[in-house]
């Protein structure tokens, strides 16, 4: 396996690629999102597991995004059918199901330690509401300790995130053991830094773009329940913005493919 070093300008392709990919079939990719975040919802609904479960699933809606998009983009298909997706994703899981767990085992671990860690800042508060289900007062959550402790944990698992970024399709492709992916992924994304951060910083713009209009849409919706020609305008507007915050995320998932096929080649 080796290391491709790409020009910073390749970011903004990734994110024309990832789009026009996602276009090609749209109800596959919002399905597969909505079908391994349903999965992740319900995992972490479960008492005292919950918070334990749901980041070992992570793994496993990366793989399946990425080898959708793989299936998606495949230049010998005009138009790849949604079963051949959904066909593609799930074998993906299946075969690498092992090392996905993994990966899913060391990102729980890592999350409770950092969860562990913020009771240093808060007594403990964060902990027990994300580990043990405990129910906080408002009072407490809107402390600038509690804030303090989230913030903390968030700066926490980002270098985690990053590191889980081109880890399963790593495993997947170029069957890397689970912790050298997490390596090598950490090494692709600092020395290609610039594709990267251009990367982010165009599905920031689509995001704000898609935002504002979006916003513009629920914002006429809700006043139009408001001035009395039904609640059911408010709920589409709201409805509106909640759907479609999930659908850019999907989106936006479907263009991590791309962005792991250029910074590797198999040697």
């Amino acid at each position: 396996m080796k290391l491709n070093l790409v020009p910073a300008r390749t970011g903004a392709e990734w994110v024309r690629l990832g789009l026009r990919t996602f276009w090609r079939q749209p109800l596959a990719f919002i399905s597969l999102f909505f079908l391994f975040m349903a999965a992740i919802s319900i995992a972490s609904q479960l008492p005292f597991l919950g918070s334990v479960l749901a980041p070992i699933l992570l793994p496993f809606m990366t793989l399946g995004l990425m080898v959708a998009t793989s299936v998606a983009y495949a230049n010998d298909t005009p138009k790849p059918t949604a079963p051949a997706m959904f066909i593609a994703a799930v074998r993906a899981v299946r075969a690498e199901w092992r090392p996905m767990v993994v990966l899913g085992i060391i990102s729980a671990v890592y999350f409770v330690a950092a969860v562990g860690v913020s009771a240093l800042i808060d007594g403990g508060q964060l902990a027990r509401a994300y580990l043990l289900d405990e129910t906080l007062a408002p009072e407490v959550i809107a402390s600038s300790d509690f804030q303090t402790a989230r913030l903390f944990v968030m700066a926490l698992n980002l270098p985690l995130s990053l590191a889980m970024w081109h880890a399963p399709a790593l495993v997947h492709w170029h069957q890397v053991e689970p912790v050298k992916s997490l390596f090598f992924s950490l090494v692709a994304l600092f020395r290609n830094f610039g594709a990267y951060a251009m990367f982010c910083l165009s599905w920031f713009g689509v995001f704000l773009a898609a935002g504002i209009g979006i916003g513009l849409v629920a914002t006429v919706l809700v006043g139009v329940g408001a001035i009395g020609m039904g609640d059911g305008a408010s709920a589409i507007g709201g409805a509106l913005m909640i759907g479609s915050a999930l659908v850019l995320a999907a989106m936006s998932l479907s263009s991590t493919w791309f962005t792991f096929r250029d910074s590797f080649n198999a040697d």
